[in-house]
């Protein structure tokens, strides 16, 4: 009997499990998806280090699923909490025909049961499905070779996600039966007519709250945009983050004392079709419901401001390797090397004759004597770079030097600058397709891309003229501003300064600090380019460095496909995290809200019904809801938008010179179509959902 009137109810409930199924399925879906790797990766052609930044990924994943099982399984007990409300007045019932609590407990038990299954088989179906576009999703990030595609069922993932899921329901149960267990008949019979008792705020308290809370995340704004530079320990980042939440919450507290009066003045809008009965619902709600509203509120931000970040990290480093890797091979080597020096740790250390020696030889003699052919490279371009021990960072800054260590105290300011003639650096720029410079015998050129050192070197420059003693002579500079230009190749811009001057300024050989070789492979196919590769980066122990080093040499290196493979890793492996948690933060947001909007319709339901009562027809009240739900989605939404908009500018503040604000664009529009899909989905269902509770008849 129990199990027939279980699976019967379940049937007539099915559109009070709408929400509570929808996020059960989604939540399996993705949970398989993400964790379903380790089956997609065995058909991916990746080099050995990408597939090992994969594994990495695999290993993290796991870590973060047990935090979003976490998120998981205390949404699915909230989710579950909203339908035994809903029905303590059938559960009354029950009672007074009766059944024993341990009787309606096993109802529940069942009813979970066919609903954890039923859900369980279609988010894995539809999780298995979805996987097969992740594969190729995971192939694009990687740019792996799918020719090897076919179609992938994850075992691993399969078990993981039943035993995770598995444990969640067991805990639902669990919370069920002590639910049950402290009902009284009584509650459960009037558990319609109970309604919340509303306490009106002071409006006057209301508007200083509400504009101290602005102040307050007005502050927060501008610690994490202006004055971002002095966030350098985890103490001010904790303070700001805290500053934020208690924002947060002090304008939902303060919204519900002041919005109804203010509208209330205004009697053409107060007083329009049902808007009275609408603002007096929202009031109700936001003076209810204000922790679950700054929650919400705080998920949605954390979902903007991971997604947008993360996917701009990822266009940026894609963009600025095409153009920060222009050759195949980048070698340098300390230049003449002295007797003996010391670390910044105070260490001394001592070179032998042979490193000493070799520091005074050319990179293309180091690799001629230990082996190396050099017909096996091409476009062969080998330059000496030069520091004037007199020209510091310090230095350059000069006047501003108080002003700019006051606001990057962390800078190494005894750093040398860095010099290179300017036919030495157009021959390296015509190889890479960079611009080259012309200079007049008392001039030079300032080389920075890194954005925060670009900032302040510009600072310095916009002057005019700026003068430089350069090698004992004084040079001014050509522009007021810095040029863009690098010689090492990198994952992205990171040139943090190098000065170009005329061939005529006096740098002698003993000034050199390292030389530098820049080259392509002479090769045809990738597949001839990788074998060549094998003698510089490979593991093999006959590898052209590891004999230099065997040697005790000084010399070192990267190339194209080394540094693309570990950015391209890097970059996927923080964009995949980054979806998977975004996703789960904002299912978790969405169905949160949802549900409260369900449980006030199901408590509101006598209100609508003397809506009808006055005269208003169901367009007039279905118009009323929409807006209601609407306005209540919207909000949380709304300032989350505009902690966002501050949040991503610190991301990208913490990421610069890694991420740029050029792709945020990009970005920002997926995050809103991924969020307009998942938030606009659990709305509608909402709407639905609350339109069908309105129409019910009292049971």
């Amino acid at each position: 009997m129990l199990f027939k009137l279980s699976f019967k109810n379940m049937k007539k409930s099915i559109k009070d499990y709408g929400i509570y199924f929808l996020t059960l399925v989604l939540g399996v879906a993705i949970f398989y998806m993400f964790n379903s790797l380790d089956s997609q990766e065995a058909m991916l052609k990746v080099s050995t280090s990408q597939r090992q930044i994969i594994q990495l990924m695999i290993e993290m994943l796991a870590y973060v699923s047990v935090f979003v099982a976490v998120i998981l399984g205390l949404l699915i007990v909230y989710a579950n909490n909203f339908l035994i409300n809903r029905r303590k007045r059938e559960f009354g019932i029950y009672m007074t025909l009766g059944m024993g609590k341990r009787q309606i407990s096993k109802i529940i038990l069942l009813e979970t049961i066919f609903v954890g299954m039923i859900s369980l088989v279609i988010g894995l179906v539809i999780g298995i499905f979805a996987s097969q576009f992740m594969s190729i999703f995971v192939s694009k990030l990687f740019e792996a070779d799918m020719s090897k595609f076919e179609f992938v069922f994850s075992k691993t993932a399969c078990v993981k996600t039943c035993v995770y899921f598995a444990i969640m329901y067991v805990a639902v149960m669990v919370f069920n039966t002590f639910t049950i267990s402290r009902y009284k008949l009584i509650n459960l019979l009037n558990s319609a007519k109970k309604n919340e008792k509303i306490k009106m705020k002071n409006p006057v308290l209301s508007i200083l709250v509400f504009l101290g809370a602005t102040i307050l995340l007005g502050f927060a704004y501008w610690k994490v945009t202006i004055d971002a530079h002095n966030l350098n320990s985890g103490d001010k980042i904790l303070q700001v983050i805290l500053m934020g939440i208690v924002g947060t919450v002090l304008v939902f507290w303060s919204l519900s004392g002041f919005i109804l009066r203010i509208v209330q003045s205004m009697k053409k809008t107060y007083l329009k079709d049902t808007n009275m009965f609408v603002l007096r619902q929202i009031n109700n709600k936001i003076n209810t419901t204000i922790v679950s509203m700054s929650v919400i509120c705080l998920m949605l931000f954390m979902t903007m401001t991971i997604l947008s970040s993360s996917l701009a990290l990822r266009n940026t480093m894609q963009r600025d390797l095409l153009e920060m890797t222009p050759v195949d091979l980048n070698l340098y080597k300390t230049a003449y090397l002295p007797e003996k020096t010391t670390n910044r740790s105070g260490k001394e250390i001592i070179y032998t004759e042979a490193q000493r020696q070799d520091s005074r030889v050319s990179i293309q003699h180091t690799l001629e004597s230990n082996g190396f052919d050099m017909n096996l490279l091409k476009d062969v371009e080998e330059i000496p770079i030069y520091t004037d021990k007199n020209l510091t960072w310090e230095k350059f800054f000069g006047a501003k030097i108080e002003k700019i260590k006051a606001k990057f105290p962390y800078l190494q300011y005894n750093t040398p600058e860095e010099l290179i003639k300017i036919s030495d650096y157009n021959r390296i720029a015509k190889l890479y397709g960079n611009q080259e410079y012309e200079l007049k015998e008392n001039e030079y050129v300032m080389l920075c891309d890194f954005d925060s050192q670009e900032e302040i070197r510009n600072e310095v420059l916009k002057d005019g003229n700026y003068p430089l003693e350069i090698a004992g002579k004084t040079y001014i500079a050509k522009y007021q501003e810095c040029k863009s230009g690098f010689v090492v190749m990198s994952t992205s811009h990171t040139n943090t300064g190098i000065i170009l001057v005329p061939d005529s300024c006096n740098l002698t050989d003993e000034m050199a600090e390292m030389y530098f070789l820049a080259a392509n492979y002479n090769a045809v196919t990738e597949e001839e380019k990788a074998e060549i590769e094998k003698i510089f980066t490979g593991k093999e122990e006959s590898t052209i460095l590891n004999n230099v080093y065997e040697k005790g040499l000084q010399l070192d290196g990267l190339s194209k496909i080394s540094i693309i493979e570990a950015s391209v890793g890097l970059a996927t492996m923080i964009t995949f995290i980054a979806i998977y948690l975004g996703i789960i933060f904002l299912i978790a947001s969405s169905a949160i809200l949802a549900l409260k909007q369900l449980t006030e319709s199901s408590d509101n339901k006598q209100r609508y019904t003397i809506l009808r009562k006055i005269g208003c027809d169901e367009k007039m009240i279905h118009m009323a809801l929409f807006r209601q739900i609407g306005i209540f989605f919207g909000m949380p939404l709304i300032l989350a938008t505009i902690h966002s908009v501050f949040g991503i500018q610190y991301a990208l503040s913490v990421l610069s010179g890694v991420a740029s604000t050029k792709d945020l664009l990009p970005s920002v529009i997926a995050t809103v179509v991924v969020m307009g899909m998942i938030y606009g989905a659990y709305f509608m269902a909402t709407y639905l959902g609350s339109k069908n509770i309105i129409k019910e008849e009292n049971f």
